[in-house]
């Protein structure tokens, strides 16, 4: 099914998304995109259902193309002292807030947000399945979390980052069981099983 190019009748209609939520170390990063009335493009989809390949391919495309777009990272300390949802609407806010041009409208992937600026907006469940500029905000986030976590990776190779990116992977919990943790995982979060019990 074909994406729509946006929810609302207005120009300048703003999708805003975020990648990371889930993950045990690193930020969570989200990014807001304005795309011109009528842009299109073949391609571009949510970002979970795209192959990195594609992801980095359409990342300069939505860069060069968009009217505006922002991203921003909110780390881990963060999280851990406002919760994960909080910085995840944090992060939405700070990428919209980085915009070139004020937009008349919020797109939102997911069901919760809290009011920009009195900027109406609206909250989509799989909204970045659904409309392009939600699905370009995706990638965007995506991307640029993925970088990040591919730059501290050298830091800490032995949790693998480059490949897991901070998700709770088999592999990156045993090296947490085996190593401990980082600076960069996430103390509010169950980075083990129950079964096991972690000094922090």
């Amino acid at each position: 099914m074909a994406l729509k190019s946006q929810f609302s009748t207005f120009n300048l209609e703003c999708g805003t998304d975020e990648a990371g939520r889930g993950c045990l170390a690193g930020p969570v990063t989200a990014a807001a995109v304005i795309l011109p009335l009528g842009f299109n493009n073949d391609i571009l989809n949510d970002s979970k259902q795209l192959s990195e390949k594609k992801r980095t391919s359409l990342k300069p495309i939505i860069e060069s193309q968009s009217i505006a777009f922002g991203v921003e990272h909110i780390f881990e300390e963060e999280i851990d002292t406002i919760n994960i949802l909080n910085a995840s609407i944090k992060a939405m806010h700070g990428s919209i807030s980085k915009l070139s041009r004020v937009p008349d409208y919020i797109i939102v992937d997911g069901n919760k947000f809290k009011s920009f600026n009195s900027i109406p907006y609206k909250t989509i469940v799989k909204g970045d399945s659904k409309f392009l500029n939600i699905a370009a905000a995706s990638i965007l986030a995506k991307t640029y979390r993925d970088a990040y976590m591919e730059k501290i990776h050298n830091e800490y190779p032995m949790y693998n980052w480059k490949q897991n990116k901070g998700y709770p992977t088999k592999e990156h919990r045993a090296a947490i069981e085996k190593y401990g943790i980082t600076k960069y995982h996430r103390k509010s979060f169950r980075l083990l099983p129950e079964q096991y019990r972690l000094d922090l």
